[in-house]
């Protein structure tokens, strides 16, 4: 095979992955989160409890706010531990399981992934999906036996005026379908698992509304029982 045609090959493989090569790629490299909420959860992990994790930015924090009861009710059950943290990056997430040594004294069943919208404003689609393919690795290779649910990156829009109650469909991010398109290739069936509820958060027309997302882009308390429901069923079964 000639070096063009290697080069060609090479392209269409990274490209079916879904990113470009990792050392050209932003949204994978490590981002430092050596914060109080960090060395908060060291403490926790540190008494090696935790069957399921969930991993993320303000989102998944959030479980702990708005999402407290629904969390409560559903997952604290399951012995799951919640490792958001709010404004993190794929970067940040990175860190966190690698340098930061989040999740080493944890023998999890199953993991929650659910990461990207903070990247949105500075990376492109293909590189916000090499940054969540890199964190799946990264967890493969720390736990194997650990089953990982990714989930695609939920709804958001921008410049809608406060009064409004909602967002209508042309208002969305469109770079989030960009985004799960590209990571929902990442499930393999046995190990990893990919699953999108961005639409259970949308009206039948398409719109998303402010007492799912009141900024529409975090989740009220209805909006962490509509995620509850959409995925114990999925969780349940991962840590059979």
């Amino acid at each position: 095979m000639t070096r063009l045609a290697s080069a060609a090959v090479l392209g269409l493989v990274l490209s079916a992955a879904g990113g470009q090569e990792p050392k050209d790629n932003p949204a994978v490299k490590p981002l430092n989160r050596d914060n109080p909420r960090h060395k908060q959860f060291l403490e926790i992990v540190k008494k090696g409890e935790g069957d399921v994790i969930f991993l993320g930015d303000s989102i998944t924090q959030g479980w702990e706010g708005g999402g407290k009861k629904a969390w409560a009710d559903t997952f604290a059950p399951m012995k799951a531990v919640n490792l958001g943290i709010s404004g993190d990056q794929t970067g940040h997430v990175l860190w966190r399981i690698t340098e930061g040594k989040e999740i080493e004294p944890l023998k999890p069943k199953a993991a929650v992934i659910m990461i990207g919208t903070n990247n949105t404003g500075a990376h492109s689609a293909e590189q916000i999906a090499g940054g969540i393919k890199a964190i799946v690795e990264e967890l493969r290779k720390q736990k194997p036996e650990m089953k990982i649910l990714v989930l695609g990156v939920f709804p958001r829009a921008g410049g809608i005026k406060k009064e409004d109650a909602a967002a209508p469909a042309d208002k969305l991010n469109p770079k989030i379908k960009e985004i799960n398109a590209i990571i929902s290739k990442l499930a393999d069936g046995k190990h990893v698992f990919y699953k999108d509820i961005g639409e259970k958060f949308l009206t039948k027309d398409g719109a998303l509304e402010r007492k799912v997302m009141p900024d529409l882009l975090h989740l009220s308390a209805e909006g962490y029982q509509i995620w509850a429901d959409a995925i114990k069923a999925d969780v349940a079964k991962l840590v059979k």
